[in-house]
Formats: structure tokens, C-alpha cells, sequence
């Protein structure tokens, strides 16, 4: 029989497992607000919450792919080195928590209603904040509270107007460009480029791994006008695999011998590097980050639901891939890696990703095809995705739920097959909570 103290702690935690789950309701419901893209609502919550990013140093990522991937590398990096360090990334795939962590930990329920709640007394000034908005003041507000040393701070889109951009980092990364978010940050590849170099400060070193003529041109001409150093992937610094994820990383002035990433996929080396680039600006402005920390956080990096396998026998695999880049990659990924093994795709996809695409890369590559449709009004209807299946010559399974359509494809799987959950981070985490990966609960 319980002690009678922990019935005082049962009923205390029930009510604020309560509390918690209405606020995060509350919260949701500010996503029909839509998205905003415009700084001077956030810099007047943060003024009135007394500027909480300015009580630690940052470093700020952007790009099309591959910037969570840095930002929980470099995270890892400064807590091995032995800095309290905040982690604030999105979206989530099961838990609300995952969005802000502390020393590789998801923050408290506890600490995300104290949050919400004081970021829910500012005056927002003309309009109701948006979701990111208040998700950002919140991840900022909490940091300050916990006393963080370095914050790594992922935009949620673009970067010129994200929510986010109210910093003064130590560096910024800007990891590659795409098309995307058209709507919102244009329709060619320089524009949607000018709105990530928005991210670049004043005199602030930039790490970027952008490569098309387009793109870098504007970044040098961003990092030029802003006298803020500009250090490119492949021209400055560079890597040279051994395979398996390990690898020579070679700087701007040092040389790291067998340093090794646990993320699968190739490009996994080169958001490493983005990563190591980061460290040795980091280093030689007078921080503390000894080479052995260095390679204990990267090699202890976690990232889930980019090339996770979760399940061994049948191998199953989640991967957001959610758009044509990172599609691209799970195909090259699957070609290398899962060639002798029959493959069934199980695929849900948002409405503003190049869906047709998406498929011509992935279809091929797989023995079955599983469509479904993520718990979000943004997810595309399968039957539109099975007609652009039917086009490329494959037949197709339609199972609405994204629990059920995993739970088909695992029951069913060839002898040696694998599963591959992909399409949306949307679609992964809906798997990852069917799965029970790591305990996720839906919040």
C-alpha cells in the first residue's frame, strides 16, 4: 500500500498532467493563426519577458535540410565540453517537449505550463501571436530561467522575418538552400537564399555548406555588406570518409583525425562538418571546447526519426523526408543500403511538398507501396498519391491511419524485408508513437 504522502504526490501530478494537456489545447488552437512572418510581435513579447535571449550566448541555423541535424550536434558538443546548453528545434514527432531540451533532456511538463502561462500575461501588442511565436518566447523564456550558458536555436522557416531572429549568435550556420515554403519565401531558389542569409549579424561568422551559383552569390554578398566572415563546406573546410559515418575533418585550422557521426545517410558527414566548422569559430573566440569533448558529442548526437532504425526484425526505418532534397537522399539511401532486401514504403505526404516527385524518387526502389495520411489537415489524401503511384507502373495498398498502415506492413513484411516510414515528419511521429520508440506519448 502507498505511503499517505504519495497520494498528496499522485493527486498533485494528475492536476498538473491536467493543466498541462489544457494548456497545450490552448495552445494548439493558436496554430489558426496561421503563419506570420514579421519580428515586432516577438521582440515585444521577449521585451516584456525582459529580453531572455540576451542572458546567454547562441549559435542560429537555417536551411532547407539537415539544420536539426547541426543544431542537436553541436548541442551534444557543448554539453560533453561542459556548458549548460538549451536545444530549441521543430516541429516535434510525439511530445511538445521534444522542442526545448536542456542537456540532451526534453524540459518538465511543469516547466512548459510555467512557461506558457508567463508568456501568456505579455501584451502582444496588435495581433494574437502565433503558435511559433509564443512556442519561441516560451523555449527563450525557459533558458533564462534554467540558466543555460549556450542556446542552439533552429528557425522554423526561412530566417529573415522566423520567429526566431531576434538573437545576436556567436555564429550562424546556413546548412544548404532548396525550393520550399514558395508561398512564403518565393519562388526561386535566389530568394528563398536571401531569406536565409536574413539569419547573418554583423561582423558574426557564417558556416554554410550552399553550393548553387544562385544561392552563394547572394550569401557573399549578405555576409559581405554585414563585414561578417563567410567559411564554405568544400572550400575552407572539408572531410574525407573512412566510411561507416567516420571520418578526417579538416578546418580552417585544425585537423581532426577519426571523428565519427552515429546519424545514418552520407550526407550525415557533411552536416558533421557544418557542425566541427561551427566548434573551431567557436574555439578560437576563446571558448572552452577541448578535442576529446568534441568528439564524445558528436559521436553521442541523437536525432530522431531521420534514417532511425527502430526495430530490427523486420528492419523498420523513419525517415521524415519531407521534401524533394531529403527524399533524394533516403532514395540514395535505400539504393546503397537496402538493395538485397525487399522494401515496403509506407508513405503519408503534406500538401505543399512536391508529392510526384517525391514518389518518382522512392516507388522504384520498393517491392510494396503503403499509403497513408497523417493526423494533420495539411496531409495530401492518399488516393491522390496512389494515382501518381499508378503512373509510375506500381500497385499500391491505401490504409488511411498511419498506426494501421505501419501495423500492415510490419505483419506482412517479406522474410529479411524491411519497412520504411517516410513522407512527412508528420507521418514518422504518428509511427514513432505506434511504436512506442523510446516511451513517446502524443502531446
Amino acid at each position: 500500500m502507498p505511503f499517505p504522502g504519495s497520494f498528496i504526490q499522485m493527486a498533485a501530478s494528475e492536476a498538473i498532467s491536467d493543466k498541462f494537456h489544457a494548456a497545450l489545447r490552448e495552445l494548439y488552437r493558436l496554430q489558426r493563426f496561421g503563419i506570420k512572418l514579421e519580428l515586432s510581435t516577438i521582440r515585444r513579447m521577449l521585451a516584456q519577458l525582459g529580453n531572455p535571449q540576451q542572458t546567454y550566448a547562441a549559435v542560429h541555423i537555417a536551411g532547407t535540410n539537415g539544420k536539426g541535424s547541426v543544431a542537436a550536434a553541436l548541442a551534444s558538443i557543448l554539453t560533453s565540453a561542459g556548458y549548460r546548453t538549451g536545444l530549441y528545434t521543430s516541429p516535434h514527432l510525439v511530445c511538445f517537449n521534444e522542442r526545448i531540451c536542456i542537456d540532451g533532456r526534453q524540459v518538465t511538463d511543469e516547466e512548459v505550463l510555467s512557461a506558457y502561462r508567463t508568456v501568456k500575461q505579455v501584451d502582444p501588442g496588435e495581433r494574437q501571436p502565433t503558435f511559433f511565436e509564443y512556442t519561441t518566447a516560451m523555449a527563450l523564456y525557459l533558458f533564462a530561467q534554467r540558466r543555460v550558458q549556450w542556446a542552439v536555436i533552429e528557425t522554423g522557416m526561412g530566417g529573415r522575418l522566423d520567429a526566431t531572429n531576434v538573437l545576436a549568435p556567436a555564429v550562424t550556420v546556413i546548412t544548404n538552400v532548396a525550393l520550399e515554403h514558395r508561398a512564403y519565401l518565393g519562388s526561386r531558389l535566389a530568394q528563398i537564399a536571401a531569406e536565409k542569409a536574413g539569419i547573418i549579424k554583423p561582423q558574426t561568422p557564417v558556416i554554410t555548406a550552399v553550393h548553387q551559383p544562385a544561392a552563394i552569390a547572394v550569401i557573399e554578398k549578405t555576409a559581405a555588406a554585414k563585414d561578417a566572415p563567410l567559411f564554405r563546406l568544400k572550400t575552407h573546410f572539408g572531410v574525407r570518409r573512412s566510411g561507416n559515418g567516420t571520418f578526417c575533418y579538416r578546418g580552417m585550422h585544425h585537423r581532426w583525425p577519426a571523428m565519427h557521426t552515429p546519424l545514418q545517410g552520407g550526407h550525415q558527414v557533411e552536416n558533421a562538418a557544418l557542425t566541427l566548422a561551427a566548434c573551431e569559430i567557436l574555439k578560437n573566440s576563446g571558448n572552452r571546447l577541448p578535442r576529446e569533448a568534441i568528439r564524445t558529442g558528436l559521436a553521442r548526437t541523437r536525432w530522431p526519426g531521420r534514417l532511425e532504425i527502430v526495430r530490427a526484425d523486420p528492419l523498420v526505418i523513419l525517415d521524415g523526408a519531407h521534401n524533394l532534397i531529403a527524399a533524394r537522399r533516403l532514395a540514395g539511401y535505400l539504393a546503397a543500403e537496402l538493395k538485397d532486401r525487399p522494401v515496403t514504403l509506407v508513405a503519408g505526404i503534406l500538401d505543399d511538398k512536391p508529392y510526384a516527385a517525391m514518389l518518382r524518387c522512392l516507388v522504384p526502389l520498393c517491392r510494396r507501396i503503403v499509403l497513408t495520411r497523417p493526423v494533420i489537415d495539411r496531409a495530401l489524401p492518399p488516393s491522390l498519391l496512389l494515382r501518381e503511384v499508378k503512373k509510375l507502373g506500381a500497385a499500391a495498398t491505401v490504409i488511411e491511419a498511419v498506426p494501421d498502415a505501419v501495423h500492415h506492413a510490419i505483419t506482412s513484411a517479406a522474410p529479411h524485408g524491411a519497412v520504411c516510414v517516410a513522407g512527412s515528419l508528420y507521418t514518422v511521429g504518428e509511427a514513432r508513437q505506434y511504436l512506442n520508440v523510446a516511451g513517446g506519448r502524443r502531446a
